[in-house]
């Protein structure tokens, strides 16, 4: 029996892994420091990134209507006026990021909160089939709660979920750059 030395075709992939890994960590822990220094200018930034790919995509779908053969008039006309609603978000928030950048804030906060309580009531519907009641039944409350709270202040609530971002970005940055150099590639 011989044994099998790893060839170089094998051992690169794992390397490019790690310096995947590294790269990514680092850019968490960058995109993280900025939200927790910079919270107003990071979120502003983000809605900047947003709104260019709105204008990107915006311009793809109306060269797609005007230009495709394959697509038929109603498909033409669809990609036209999507990309035309695309255009106008992109230059709406390109023309006033800040308070495009608290509108996303708040709307995104308030998506969450709804979808907490959508959640929680959603659990409790499931109770029945629940492996563990008690533990369903604590879930679904914590997560009404946590919706009602950012519904009740979604301006705290933005502040509280941003600012958590940042530490995750952080926190789980610094675990894959770690994780990169100690040499887990998975």
């Amino acid at each position: 029996m011989t044994a099998t030395v790893p060839t170089a075709p094998t051992v690169a992939p794992v390397k490019g892994a790690r310096l995947a890994l590294l790269v990514a960590g680092l850019l968490a822990i960058g995109f993280g420091i900025a939200v927790l220094a910079w919270p107003t200018k990071a979120a502003v930034a983000l809605t900047g990134v947003i709104a260019l790919y709105a204008v990107v995509a915006g311009g793809v779908y109306v060269a797609l209507g005007l230009l495709s053969t394959s697509l038929g008039t109603w498909g033409r006309i669809g990609h036209v006026l999507l990309g035309i609603l695309y255009l106008i978000a992109g230059v709406s928030a390109f023309s006033s990021l800040q308070q495009s950048a608290a509108f996303l804030a708040l709307f995104l906060t308030i998506m969450v909160g709804v979808m907490w309580v959508a959640e929680g009531i959603t659990a409790l519907f499931t109770l029945r089939r629940s492996g563990s009641r008690v533990l369903t039944i604590v879930f679904a409350v914590l997560s009404v709660l946590a919706g009602v709270t950012l519904l009740s202040s979604p301006l705290f609530g933005a502040v509280l979920l941003w600012w958590f971002l940042g530490v995750s970005l952080v926190v789980l940055g610094v675990l894959n750059a770690v994780r990169a150099i100690v040499g887990t590639s998975h």
